[in-house]
């Protein structure tokens, strides 16, 4: 049999279970539905071949949803807050992404400019080498560059890239973001080598304390992903799967729904 058909096959056959079980409909009625989750999700789209088309597909699902932020490239930052103007759901950007390995200088910059194309909500990535070369104040200087930028303007997540690190070193991480003024730590871009876990939004919340808080980001695609990360400290999450998890499907379900529209 042609791949193709075989997948439209099994596609179609997923679509009929869901239908049955009366979970893979669009509507807000559905009993798993759950429109609280929509504030801890940051509607992300972030892979470099990334259209506008589906820039404006996630602004509008951000928009329909009620999500915290939509996070983009800066390429699409401008577009981006132009689209969601007057929605409530803030225009979230990255700095020094994926890698952290600009100079604070360059992040500055990159910080500035995004505001002024209206970011309210900034995620930047650390000099991951210089932490793990034990380069604290060059790490700490790339936060504050960041924060100065910003300037109360907009809300810095500070990405810390956990995978990459062990956790003397999460913690020495989070530490010099909270020092430096930083509103949030953040767990991964979605480039390393692994994702949000349980035990690193637990330690990154009880390394900062109150007054800084904790977004997971990368691997969480459902419900039961979300109330875990929630459960450990997070009050934002990085995900694509933001529908799926205010709806309590399978993100599976979700993509097979969509697929149909």
């Amino acid at each position: 049999m042609d791949i193709n058909k075989l997948i439209e096959e099994i596609a179609r056959e997923l679509a009929n279970e869901m239908s049955k079980k009366g979970s893979s409909g669009d509507s807000c009625n559905s009993a798993s539905y759950d429109a609280s989750y929509a504030k801890y999700c940051d509607h992300t789209v972030l892979k470099p071949e990334t259209s506008r088309k589906t820039v404006k597909q996630f602004c509008d699902e951000a928009k329909e949803y009620g999500f915290a932020s939509v996070c983009v490239n800066p390429t699409h930052v401008r577009y981006v807050s132009e689209l969601l103007k007057g929605s409530g759901v803030k225009t979230c950007t990255v700095i020094g992404f994926p890698l952290g390995a600009n100079t604070p200088f360059v992040k500055a910059m990159e910080t500035r400019d995004a505001i002024a194309n209206g970011a309210e909500e900034v995620d930047m990535v650390i000099n991951i080498g210089a932490l793990k070369d034990g380069d604290y104040d060059l790490v700490s200087q790339d936060i504050k560059a960041v924060v100065e930028a910003a300037a109360g303007q907009a809300i810095v997540k500070v990405i810390i890239e956990t995978s990459a690190l062990t956790d003397q070193e999460k913690i020495k991480a989070c530490l010099l973001a909270k020092n430096a003024g930083a509103d949030f730590v953040k767990t991964s871009t979605g480039f390393g080598k692994g994702g949000a876990t349980v035990e690193d939004v637990q330690l990154m919340k009880k390394t900062v304390g109150e007054n800084v808080q904790v977004k997971a980001s990368t691997g969480i695609n459902s419900r039961e992903d979300a109330d875990k990360m929630i459960k450990a400290g997070a009050v934002r999450l990085g995900t694509s799967k933001g529908i799926a998890i205010v709806k309590g499907i399978s993100a599976l379900a979700l993509n097979v729904a969509k697929s149909s529209y």
